[in-house]
């Protein structure tokens, strides 16, 4: 599989993981399936946001009401790993509902990776990668 996204999009991402590299920060991801067309940054409400996120469900609740008004499509969501690769973790499988087929966008070192959460996936039984296509 193979997503798109914009690179000023991808580095607004990526630079929204530096302002606080110490803990784990997340947003949520808008698209159609073929590009990732916004990002919009959410607060991490897990009690230990150093090793762990939880995108606030405040903020979710109101993405979904969103598209249910015609508005954007959440596809999946991002966060960052302070201390690990842009690799998903044990953690985030976990975490994960691989029923619910969303993207992953895991930032770490100032790179940025893709994953898409679904059963039976080769990572974890849970993720497989995907491409991302940057363009301008």
């Amino acid at each position: 599989m193979k997503i798109a996204i914009a690179r000023r999009l991808l580095a607004q991402i990526i630079d929204h993981a530096a302002v606080d590299p110490e803990k784990e920060v997340c947003g949520l991801l808008f698209g159609d399936g073929t590009e990732i067309a916004a990002a919009r940054p959410a607060a991490n409400v897990h009690p230990d946001p150093a090793s762990f996120f939880e995108v606030d469900p405040v903020a979710l609740f109101a993405a979904l009401r969103g598209e249910r008004a015609g508005g954007e499509r959440p596809i999946g969501h991002y966060h960052s790993h302070p201390r690990g690769p842009a690799f998903p973790s044990v953690e985030d499988a976990a975490a994960a509902d691989p029923s619910a087929d969303r993207l992953w966008l895991i930032v770490a070192g100032g790179e940025a990776a893709c994953f898409r959460a679904h059963r039976g996936g080769e990572i974890h039984d849970c993720f497989d990668r995907v491409t991302l296509s940057v363009h301008d």
